[in-house]
């Protein structure tokens, strides 16, 4: 779908809502990430379930006002790519879903891996620790 760029950095649910919350444990961390990738010219990717997933977090913990910057910053900034699944992705993230029943890894979080996989992406904007023991860099994790 896009250009494979490994130094591209995926942004996850936990990482965008750091990033939108200045309540967040990591809310200064997370825009720290962000502005120096603005600077190095690095872009970020996300997927279609991820903005689902932080759009429903921001509504579940009374922050809605924030859904629209949420949509805003993903579908409008140059420097943010959305990867959409298809029936083919869904498969290869089925299958990595099940194969790895023994992770506790979200269907969510295995869409997320095909895609970093897929362009070849190693760094997560995330706090989520899954994304170290799938084989990636997670950003946000202490």
């Amino acid at each position: 779908m896009g250009l494979c760029m490994g130094n591209d950095i995926f942004a996850d649910t936990s990482g965008l809502f750091a990033f939108l919350d200045k309540q967040d444990d990591m809310h200064r961390s997370a825009g720290e990430i962000l502005r120096e990738a603005a600077e190095k010219r690095t872009r970020f990717v996300t997927t279609d379930y991820i903005i689902d997933e932080t759009a429903t977090l921001l509504m579940s913990r009374d922050r809605s006002h924030l859904a629209e910057v949420l949509f805003e910053i993903i579908l409008s900034s140059k420097a943010c790519a959305v990867e959409w699944m298809d029936p083919d992705r869904f498969g290869r993230t089925r299958s990595l879903f099940l194969k790895h029943k023994d992770q506790k890894w979200s269907f969510t979080d295995c869409f997320s891996f095909v895609i970093m996989n897929e362009r070849k992406i190693e760094r997560a904007l995330t706090k989520d620790s899954h994304f170290r023991k799938a084989g990636f860099v997670p950003l946000l994790v202490r």
